[in-house]
């Protein structure tokens, strides 16, 4: 065989090999970018994780989420509330942050729905549930005008009340999730009671024996007391820096991002 012949004949031995190198190659470089979208959402998640703030109306959750923003709240909205889901980012000059969904405190559709996203169709890494001690800044009714109304003890019984609904969806959530979730019970308006925050701090933990605590303990059977961490801080919207400094804190811990 003459050596035009030969190297004609090797040419085609070793074309089937180096198409399937090529495809080999090549499917390879289509995994790695089939599975970018994942790893990349992954990376985004664990550097920005998603936190649901959740709690009646009138406790301030949207005033609280915006100073954790670090984002001014407009005049005079605080006292109007939203009816429908609000988000928030917070970033950091280190590239880390977190993104807060302020579920609607109106128990109404929206709010129903709301709670279904953060808990079921986008679960979120962490709630912060916000609290008063009986101090939220009573609604008005829809439908009616004047100055609104109530008690402490209606405001604590309707917190207690909103708390069931909001327990029942973090209960099931732990349950579906392969890795522990965590809660923080944020007792907000201190400004409001300073002589009774430790008293607070007390009612809204678990195993003090308060209404409240009888639901968190009953929350952690639900859900497994390895599933669910909580903490129980005092902060304000207002005022005092170092109480929203120690929250910041310690989200930043829950999140692994010191």
């Amino acid at each position: 065989m003459n050596r035009p012949a030969t190297r004609i004949l090797r040419a085609g031995m070793a074309t089937p090999g180096r198409a399937a190198l090529g495809t080999s190659i090549a499917g390879g470089a289509l995994s790695a970018l089939s599975g970018a979208p994942h790893h990349l959402g992954h990376l985004f998640r664990g550097r920005f994780p998603t936190v649901a703030v959740t709690g009646m109306t009138g406790v301030g959750k949207t005033r609280l989420a915006d100073r954790l923003a670090r984002r001014t709240t407009p005049e005079g909205s605080a006292d109007v509330g939203s009816a429908v889901m609000e988000n928030r980012t917070r970033r950091s000059a280190k590239g880390r942050g977190f993104r807060f969904r302020v579920v609607p405190g109106d128990n109404a559709a929206t709010r129903l729905g709301a709670l279904d996203q953060v808990f079921h169709d986008e679960p979120v890494d962490g709630v912060i549930h916000v609290v008063a001690f009986g101090h939220a800044t009573p609604r008005r009714t829809a439908g009616t005008s004047g100055t609104a109304s109530a008690t402490r003890e209606e405001q604590l019984a309707a917190e207690l009340e909103d708390w069931s609904i909001t327990a029942h969806r973090i209960a099931a959530m732990a349950v579906r999730r392969g890795k522990p979730v965590w809660l923080v019970i944020a007792v907000t308006k201190t400004d409001l009671f300073a002589d009774q925050i430790a008293d607070a701090v007390e009612y809204y933990s678990p195993g003090s024996g308060s209404p409240f605590a009888a639901k968190l303990d009953e929350l952690r059977s639900l859900a497994g007391g390895a599933r669910l961490s909580i903490d129980v801080l005092p902060v304000t919207a207002e005022g005092d820096k170092k109480l929203i400094a120690a929250l910041e804190t310690r989200l930043a811990q829950l999140s692994g991002h010191v």
